[in-house]
């Protein structure tokens, strides 16, 4: 057998004296299919209700009048204004492109659709448009188990001109964005780099001058979690300080206390 099944079982190649496993893993259980079952299904039914138990939220943070910024392209935060939007709140969105990917043209673009008074600004002009926002909506890659935040890249600077501004900054993500890991690596937490013709094209790489630049272009931002005061999951909303709970919740000890 190459697969272990009960206590005489062991791996191709091995023997009893050559591997140690723990007590439990001989332990033979019939049950074991229909929990891993039980436990796919569930997951299954919270991904499918994912949008739906968010949305209901939503005329609980989006209110009449208010001007939301938000960054680049994402369903879940799209979902989440549409729904206000379709419960007759009326209010203004300002949406930051997202370059270099330009994610925020198709994000203004599928909002404008629905009818909602959108605009889109240069990332640049973020900070400057940032004191007549009242609220910031940012999506999320990861939720961190210190309670930060991995986001599409330059969602820092948004979070950073919102704090200078004294005003609120809302994520919306699905439970199963919670990730057991700590930012031990800062801004390369979960990252990765990819190719910089997004940002300078590579005909021009002859230039003596150019040659001689190192460009960086990350995938995501990490956002320390002083700077979210919100994160409005599928069951409920959350302060940053409240998601190590959740972990326990979520994950077995087993699971995340060694990403510690």
């Amino acid at each position: 057998s190459d697969h272990i099944t009960g206590g005489d079982s062991f791996p191709a190649g091995c023997d009893a004296g050559s591997i140690n496993f723990p007590p439990h893993y001989y332990q033979r259980r019939d049950d074991l299919r229909q929990s891993v079952m039980e436990a796919i299904q569930e997951m299954m039914s919270e991904l499918e209700d994912l949008h739906k138990n968010i949305n209901e939220q939503a005329t609980q943070h989006i209110h009449a009048g208010e001007i939301i910024l938000t960054y680049a392209l994402s369903k879940t935060v799209g979902l989440f204004l549409k729904a206000a939007a379709a419960k007759k709140r009326k209010f203004q969105v300002i949406v930051c492109e997202g370059a270099p990917h330009f994610g925020g043209h198709a994000m203004a673009k599928e909002l404008a659709e629905a009818g909602i008074d959108t605009t889109v600004i240069h990332d640049a002009a973020t900070f400057a448009i940032m004191a007549r926002v009242n609220k910031v909506l940012l999506p999320a890659h990861a939720v961190l188990a210190n309670g930060g935040l991995i986001a599409p890249s330059g969602s820092n600077m948004v979070a950073l001109a919102a704090k200078q501004n004294s005003v609120p900054v809302v994520t919306v993500a699905g439970m199963f964005k919670l990730c057991p890991m700590y930012p031990h690596e800062g801004q390369d937490t979960l990252n990765d780099l990819i190719s910089p013709s997004a940002v300078v094209d590579y005909g021009l790489m002859g230039d003596p001058v150019l040659s001689e630049v190192e460009f960086v272009n990350p995938v995501h931002d990490y956002i320390k979690p002083e700077l979210i005061d919100l994160y409005v999951t599928n069951i409920g909303g959350f302060q940053p300080s409240y998601i190590y709970r959740l972990l326990a919740e979520y994950y077995h000890g087993d699971d995340w206390e060694a990403f510690e």
